[in-house]
């Protein structure tokens, strides 16, 4: 198939909906029937406002997380869609791609 990945960039302490934005994409992804969603915390980041958010010991609020998403070029627009209908406020990167499943567990 072809489509995108699509990788949003947020932090742990951002929320919607009483909701970490990252567990929050993942469980809309799911909702929308893409093929697939990752959430990935990452040790150390920076965005537009340059100042360095990273995982410390005692403090894991600031940590920069990335949430990985393939779709369709339909599933992307609707998802797009949605995004701007919340009014949520990521930094995304977009990529054509092509994917599938390979082996026994292909469908």
């Amino acid at each position: 198939m072809k489509g995108y990945q699509i990788s949003f960039f947020t932090q742990q302490d951002k929320k919607h909906h009483g909701r970490s934005v990252g567990d929050w994409l993942v469980h809309v992804a799911k909702e929308m029937g893409l093929p697939g969603a990752t959430l990935l915390a990452a040790a150390e980041g920076f965005g537009h406002s340059r100042r360095i958010h990273s995982m410390h010991f005692f403090e894991l609020t600031a940590q920069s997380q990335e949430v990985i998403v393939v779709a369709t070029e339909e599933q992307a627009e609707a998802l797009f869609a949605r995004l701007r209908r919340e009014a949520v406020t990521l930094f995304y990167a977009k990529t054509p791609v092509e994917f599938g499943v390979l082996g026994e567990d292909a469908r």
